[in-house]
């Protein structure tokens, strides 16, 4: 039977909606260099994007064809990133998340100050909590303008906080190599801090 992970990034619209996709871009480009089968995409219930309301973005690895590759959102998510901490302040971020999961947060915080955010049901399904120093790494956050009239081209993937999130979250669930995370990103430095800087804590 396939083996199938998913990812789940939440983001806030328009200034991190490049941010957010990149980690789940990053993540795919990366386990596709290593043979998996992969899908990365944006939750179209979010669309269109209005700023700093929270989006989703999605990723599926798996050892087989994804079977539910039309299904296009993330019902019982493995991995869950967050790119903004505020937003686990107002949302369940971990709802649906399976046992055994993991959650990567972009903050300065231990990760022990925002397990208080995730709800009792969720927290007993954590295998362990992480958090990223994302922006500190990666401070410019790049706002796509979808090649708007005189707008600087940030096509390439993982150029901001999205490749230490990404380098963060292959650390910390073992999900993809650490070298195929850095061929996948355009800042492989952000990449490689995100991988060797995140704290985790290890819950079960």
């Amino acid at each position: 039977m396939a083996k199938t992970t998913e990812i789940t990034v939440w983001a806030t619209g328009v200034v991190q909606d490049k941010e957010g996709r990149d980690v789940c871009l990053v993540l795919t480009e990366a386990a596709f260099s290593e043979g998996f089968f992969t899908q990365a995409f944006d939750n179209y219930v979010d669309l269109p994007d209005r700023i700093n309301v929270q989006v989703r973005k999605y990723a599926r690895i798996s050892d087989a064809e994804i079977e539910n590759k039309f299904e296009y959102e993330n019902h019982r998510p493995n991995i869950i990133g967050v790119a903004e901490a505020t937003i686990m302040k107002g949302i369940n971020v971990c709802k649906g998340l399976q046992d055994g999961g993991y959650l990567i947060i972009n903050s300065t915080k231990a990760p022990e100050d925002l397990l208080k955010y995730v709800p009792e049901k969720e927290r007993k399904r954590l295998k362990a909590i992480a958090c990223v120093d994302a922006l500190g790494i990666a401070p410019e956050q790049l706002i796509d303008y979808s090649g708007a009239e005189g707008a600087e081209d940030v096509s390439a993937i993982g150029l901001g906080l999205g490749a230490a999130m990404a380098g963060a979250i292959a650390a910390v669930s073992g999900l993809v190599k650490k070298e195929s995370v850095l061929g996948a990103a355009a800042n492989r430095t952000a990449a490689k801090r995100g991988y060797d800087e995140v704290k985790i804590k290890v819950l079960k």
